[in-house]
């Protein structure tokens, strides 16, 4: 019995110095918790397709304050959506303009739904005999 408490005592002193290392090491927040400056970027893509009709394209820039940047794509109503961007410590401000006409395709009926697409069968005469 002795034994044990001697144990027991030994064990709980090896665990206090432990934990008393380990609290000289500073806390680590996590990432997200972290604050960073912001850095300075700019990047710019577009793609033009021209057999797929697609013709889009985005370029943004910060300092790490003021954020500003356009976007550009085709509706399908054909006309070009031009957006231009700024946002910083006082908002985010846009300014949205169209070039183009609108385009609408003509009306054709679908054949799904075209009733006279397929003859219809006139009484026994095109049932097949067995």
């Amino acid at each position: 019995m002795q034994v044990q408490i001697v144990f027991v005592t030994v064990l709980f002193l090896a665990v206090s110095i432990a934990g008393k290392e380990q609290s000289n090491y500073r806390e680590v927040k996590p990432a997200y918790e972290q604050q960073h400056e912001p850095m300075p970027y700019a990047f710019a893509w577009a793609v033009k397709d021209e057999p797929s009709s697609n013709d889009y394209a985005h370029q943004q820039e910060s300092d790490g304050k003021v954020t500003t940047g356009s976007y550009r794509v085709i509706l399908p109503d054909g006309r070009t959506q031009m957006v231009a961007y700024r946002s910083d410590e006082n908002g985010y401000v846009v300014d949205v303009k169209f070039e183009g006409e609108t385009k609408y395709p003509q009306y054709q009926p679908s054949l799904h739904n075209n009733k006279e697409s397929y003859p219809l069968p006139k009484g026994n005469a095109d049932i097949p005999k067995a």
